[in-house]
């Protein structure tokens, strides 16, 4: 499980047996989120914010601050996603102090 960030309790990953579309999860204590990164034609068009199944969702404090911050890094996350499942390359996990 490839971590990529911390940011206030949340912990931003993939799963190592991921599959497309480019997705990140986030998780806070017992609960996740999820958020596809949409892309079309290579450039990010969109953000889609999905419930994982079996899993308690976000609460809404968390679920925002966790859309924020792909929203802000969400460039790098795709070439994380690039690094790790084409690359083949690890992931260095970043902790984020600052308030995005």
């Amino acid at each position: 499980m490839p971590k990529l960030y911390e940011y206030k309790g949340l912990v931003i990953f993939f799963y190592s047996n991921e599959h497309e579309p480019i997705h990140v999860h986030a998780q806070y204590g017992d609960t996740e989120g999820k958020i596809e990164i949409v892309l079309l034609m290579g450039q990010i068009v969109g953000l889609k914010y999905e419930r994982v199944t079996g899993r308690k969702s976000l609460n809404r404090s968390k679920r925002l601050q966790f859309e924020k911050l792909v929203k802000v890094l969400a460039d790098e996350i795709v070439q994380s996603w690039i690094n790790y499942f084409v690359l083949h390359k690890k992931i260095i996990t970043k902790k984020i102090d600052l308030k995005l």
